[in-house]
């Protein structure tokens, strides 16, 4: 049965080799960071969207919310690759209602809700500010590049206490599209105004490391669930459990 995920990263893959954007340099020493890009997920900490499942389905929380993720980006990325695009927040409860109905889970609009106020309600991690304000005292200047919209991006910055922290707050919502479609990744290089080999990009999965390499960023993959890398061909130039390990990574390659 043909694989909607991987034929999609596949097919990016072949559109990013082909773009018409220049290829990275290289040298023999690579250029010092002068900027972050973050995905979300390293710095808000999604766990907590899952917490009402099992209080509302007893015994069955994991088993939808494991459903959920899992059509959450295969709805995203089918959006985008037959150019029906919906943003992160239309995709994503799309994506529930249909893991309810696939695992026969009666779900009525007052779970639905309940399971979607999560998203408008992000907390960071509890490394996150103080890793953050370590990274804004090196001087590198940072940003989130998310496929979740922008206002969801506010929201979460506003709750986590993180006004100030972020110069750019962008979004592939703006270009109606997801990572990773290469010109979501050239977001940050036109935001920061940066050649990409000086933009450090912070992924939470595995895939979104691949797309950032694919690019052509350097990539620090925050592992916090300590799953394995995809096998797509590119490895992450950094890896580690929390922000901690990243702003250690960032201090060695900026002595």
């Amino acid at each position: 049965m043909p694989n909607p995920r991987r034929e999609f990263l596949q097919l990016l893959a072949a559109g990013a080799a082909a773009a018409s954007i220049p290829t990275p340099s290289r040298s023999a020493t690579p250029p010092r960071y002068k900027a972050v890009a973050f995905d979300a997920f390293p710095v808000f900490d999604p766990r907590p969207i899952a917490a009402p499942a099992e209080r509302l389905f007893p015994g069955r929380g994991a088993e939808l919310m494991n459903a959920w993720r899992s059509r959450q980006f295969e709805y995203q990325w089918l959006r985008a690759m037959g150019g029906r695009y919906a943003d992160f927040l239309q995709a994503t409860e799309e994506a529930l209602v249909f893991a309810a109905k696939a695992v026969k889970i009666e779900l009525g609009s007052e779970e639905r809700a309940k399971l979607m106020a999560g998203w408008s309600d992000l907390q960071a991690w509890p490394d996150a500010a103080q890793s953050l304000a370590a990274l804004k005292r090196a001087g590198l200047r940072l940003a989130f590049l998310s496929n979740m919209t922008e206002a969801m991006l506010r929201a979460g910055i506003a709750s986590a206490g993180l006004d100030g922290v972020f110069e750019h707050v962008l979004s592939t919502d703006s270009i109606r599209t997801y990572k990773p479609d290469p010109r979501g990744y050239q977001l940050g290089v036109d935001a920061f105004g940066l050649p990409r080999e000086e933009i450090l990009f912070v992924s939470f999965a595995g895939w979104d490391t691949a797309g950032a390499k694919w690019f052509g960023y350097p990539v620090f993959w925050v592992n916090r669930l300590g799953v394995p890398p995809e096998e797509l061909g590119v490895t992450a130039d950094g890896m580690g459990r929390g922000l901690a390990d990243l702003v250690t990574f960032v201090e060695q390659r900026r002595l």
